[in-house]
């Protein structure tokens, strides 16, 4: 197990967009694993590359009931239908620690991605797991999920992220 270093906001390569992954390598396979076993020790539901400081396009999930594994990786996910109807959900983020925030996004998704086999699948997606997908994606567009809320409780939340990041420097 290889933990990697989760990159916080403020952070520029949070807000750039990825590359699709071309062929999936040993390197791609590695990185994969990893981001999994990171987003268990950090007991998050999902992990974008971009939040490892990787500029590709791989998804890694886990919404599974508590004490249930079943991690699914998703190589250049892309929604190719969503739902009109819209849910609300208290989103948090790896990247933007102890904040949470309601975001509404649609209830249901359709994503077109790539397995970790090189298969090319779609997926329904309802629920928490159609939250965490579209949550994801937007990480691989850069875009986070504090970026749907108003520019002043962006701005609060981005200094508390930068008081955060120095109170840790100081640790």
């Amino acid at each position: 197990m290889t933990e990697l270093i989760i990159l916080l906001h403020p952070d520029p390569r949070l807000k750039k967009i990825c590359t699709q992954v071309i062929n999936i390598d040993e390197s791609i396979k590695r990185l994969c694993s990893d981001m999994i076993d990171t987003m268990y020790k950090h007991s998050g539901v999902g992990l974008a590359a971009p939040q490892v400081g990787i500029l590709k396009r791989v998804v890694v999930m886990d919404c599974s009931e508590e004490g249930e594994k079943n991690p699914i990786t998703l190589i250049n996910p892309e929604i190719v239908w969503s739902s009109e109807e819209n849910s609300e959900f208290e989103e948090g983020c790896l990247s933007i620690p102890n904040i949470r925030e309601e975001i509404k996004r649609p209830s249901s998704v359709q994503v077109k991605f790539t397995d970790i086999s090189g298969i090319s699948k779609e997926s329904y997606f309802k629920g928490l797991w159609a939250i965490c997908i579209q949550h994801e994606i937007d990480h691989l567009n850069g875009k986070l999920f504090i970026d749907y809320l108003g520019p002043i409780k962006r701005s609060f939340i981005t200094k508390k992220m930068k008081k955060y990041k120095k109170d840790i420097i100081k640790k």
